[in-house]
């Protein structure tokens, strides 16, 4: 038996994705079980390490030997995968565990997925695996697929050459539907994991595996399908860090629905949801989101041809047919991405190898009557040509029956390779030509079925969220003097606490005071100066109530307006402004469990939720993230100054927004925060009206 010094100098890694020797409990003759399967897939796809079988009823399966029992096992295996009943795989985990296997894969159903009792017996199944320092996959899960071996009993065992993309997926089912459609597309596969009910390890635990092991063995393409989401901090952490490495990620998130539900005390709450901070936090780790299998193989595809990614929104269409090529160019302008303009060069080369009657501009119609030499030669020319000026040839091809497409594909597959610029073709004709496209996907190479899908793909990929981790010091940031302020606060925090604290923090705040009784009216009005703003304390939403009274320009008013406000239910005084001019923003705040803090920003004052006009994002907030909320709102011009109005100084308010996230970072226990509104002109804005609620997170 191996010793455990040997056994330990092993990671959990390399025993899920090389391990040396496995052993498949429950290992059967009969091909279409999930051991007989599984077993099968094993020894016909190259595993190079030992494989044993364990099963008590037969001497051999598909004619290697078989053991009785785990214990009679020649020595502990790196990993072992289990395809038994549900009511002996607890036994089989124990012998694992004291034989001192150090991974198991659970192909098993039948267990929290169907019942309280399964889930209690997944609990159990846990206990064992800690204990042993085993580590457990699944338990119902369909296995793992890797360059070191084939470990998975259904769906298919692909065969396409280039290992252009891994998945990581918490449902196998959709991991082998997704795996159909993308072997049919030419997406090859390197490395495939399932984790099933995902008892110990999460989505999450295994991108940072690969993370921590990320090297030439691992596709520069990753997908990943989650239905929940345990560790989202370390999804961020290790997502960032394989984008840096050069990985491109695309996921599914499902399970999630927008919550309808208002917080009463937040605006932010109000209209953050558990899909907002999903968004904001893919946006963060520059994960490109996808809602379906269909748009997750086309980006697939447009990565694995682009190499990752989309170096200019410039594209060239090349095409056979002019109706094709005018959807496609409809396309490319609809999805934020342009028709790329040759120079004159590129031009009187393609008119000397064009016919009279193609059309030379972009798209490039080159007629149905194009061969492979004509195709190749128009790849050729863009490519010498344009270089600096196209991010990607999209070749649009049928078959018009005029020539053999054959020669036609095979030009497109070398240009893929050799081309300097990205070359996507988009085959028309999959019914005609259908025995050509099979061999042009079997050499590994993508292509796309719909003209319009290539173009949303290519702009998915060009807007691919970038990771930015810049660390920034506020000015005028004092954090010592916020600690203090907020030591031993756990509740809405009351208007003159709100001041100290958004002093400290930086921000800039109109003259203002409080008073509790009318008798300090004419001495606060005198003070700060007319025109004032008189606003109740101590209700949430003051607008709703009648609390907020703006330009008022005399005494008289303000004294109307103050007995007014004493009115309404549940005030405890007045608060006296001096009346700032100029355009409203929102900025806000809200905690999310595991996520840490939304914020948000948008055009503010009483028609924010109204408009819905919002950007979110995660703190903390690099510089380039606050420009892209404030950049990325409709009402941007707004911002910019129109119709006579002044501008707001773009670099003014992404000071706020960062300055905000360092504030929610630094202080998790903010559990919700409202500026609304932030106003102002240029640079000189002010946090007009703040709302901050404090608890013990």
């Amino acid at each position: 038996m191996t010793g455990p010094d040997t056994v330990l100098k092993k990671t959990t890694y390399d025993c899920l994705f090389t391990p040396e020797s496995i052993a498949v409990i429950g290992a059967s003759i009969d091909p279409f079980k999930p051991g007989g399967r599984v077993f099968k897939h094993i020894r016909e796809h190259g595993y190079k390490g030992r494989l044993w079988a364990v099963n008590p009823k037969t001497r051999d399966v598909q004619g290697m030997p078989t053991f009785k029992t785990i214990q009679a096992l020649p020595c502990a295996p790196d990993l072992a995968i289990v395809a038994i009943p549900s009511r002996l795989v607890m036994d089989a985990l124990q012998s694992l565990a004291d034989k001192g296997a150090r991974a198991g894969i659970v192909l098993t159903a039948g267990f929290g997925e169907k019942d309280t009792r399964g889930k209690k017996m997944e609990d159990k199944m846990l206990r064992i695996g800690k204990a042993a320092n085993m580590a457990i996959i699944g338990p119902n899960c369909s296995g793992f697929l890797t360059p070191a071996y084939k470990g998975k009993f259904a769906g298919i065992v692909p065969q396409l050459p280039g290992r252009a993309m891994d998945i990581i997926s918490g449902s196998g089912a959709t991991v082998d539907y997704v795996m159909e459609i993308a072997d049919g597309r030419g997406l090859s596969f390197g490395t495939v994991v399932n984790l099933g009910n995902s008892i110990q390890y999460s989505v999450e635990d295994l991108v940072q595996m690969v993370d921590e092991h990320y090297g030439p063995q691992n596709a520069r393409i990753l997908f990943l399908y989650m239905e929940s989401m345990k560790n989202p901090a370390r999804l961020l952490a290790h997502a960032q860090r394989l984008v840096k490495k050069g990985c491109a990620i695309a996921a599914i998130k499902s399970g999630t629905t927008p919550a309808g539900k208002k917080a009463a005390a937040s605006h932010t709450g109000a209209m953050s949801s558990s899909d907002t901070a999903v968004q904001a936090l893919f946006d963060k780790a520059g994960i490109i989101r996808v809602r379906s299998k269909a748009a997750l193989i086309d980006t697939a595809c447009a990565l694995a041809a682009c190499k990752g990614y989309l170096a200019n929104p410039n594209i060239c269409v090349v095409t056979d047919a002019g109706g094709p090529g005018v959807m496609m160019a409809d396309a490319i302008c609809r999805y934020g991405l342009c028709m790329a303009r040759f120079t004159d060069t590129t031009l009187k080369r393609l008119e000397k190898i064009l016919p009279a009657e193609a059309t030379l501009t972009n798209p490039i119609d080159c007629l149905p009557s194009r061969n492979a030499d004509l195709v190749q030669q128009i790849i050729s020319i863009i490519g010498q040509e344009e270089q600096e000026n196209v991010g990607a040839i999209a070749v649009l091809i049928g078959n018009s029956g005029l020539s053999d497409a054959a020669p036609i594909y095979a030009v497109i597959a070398d240009a893929m390779d050799n081309s300097p610029i990205p070359v996507l073709p988009m085959f028309a004709s999959l019914a005609t030509s259908g025995e050509k496209i099979d061999h042009f996907r079997s050499a590994g190479k993508v292509y796309f079925q719909d003209e319009v899908l290539l173009a949303k793909a290519l702009s998915r990929i060009y807007r691919q969220p970038r990771t930015h981790t810049e660390l920034w010091e506020p000015a005028g940031y004092d954090k010592a003097a916020i600690a203090a302020i907020l030591n031993g606060r756990n509740a809405v925090l009351a208007p003159e606490t709100v001041n100290s604290l958004m002093k400290s923090a930086g921000f800039k705040l109109p003259d203002m005071t409080m008073i509790a009784d009318e008798a300090s009216l004419a001495e606060a009005c005198q003070t700060i100066g007319f025109p004032l703003v008189l606003k109740v304390v101590g209700s949430v939403h003051k607008s709703d109530v009648g609390g907020v009274r703006t330009n008022v320009t005399d005494l008289d008013k303000a004294r109307a307006a103050y007995a007014d406000m004493m009115k309404i239910q549940g005030a405890t005084g007045v608060m006296l402004q001096s009346m700032v001019r100029g355009t409203e923003m929102i900025l806000g705040a809200s905690r999310k469990h595991g996520f840490g803090h939304l914020i948000m920003f948008g055009l503010g004052g009483i028609y924010t939720e109204v408009l819905k006009d919002v950007q979110f994002a995660l703190a903390p907030l690099s510089r380039i993230e606050s420009r892209s909320m404030i950049q990325t709102l409709k009402s941007f011009p707004i911002l910019e100054g129109i119709r006579g109005q002044d501008a707001i100084s773009l670099e003014r308010v992404a000071d706020h927004l960062q300055r905000l996230s360092r504030l929610v970072t630094d202080f998790p226990q903010i559990k919700e925060m409202d500026i609304n509104p932030l106003k102002g002109t240029g640079e000189d804005l002010y946090a007009v009206d703040t709302r901050i609620i404090v608890d013990a997170c």
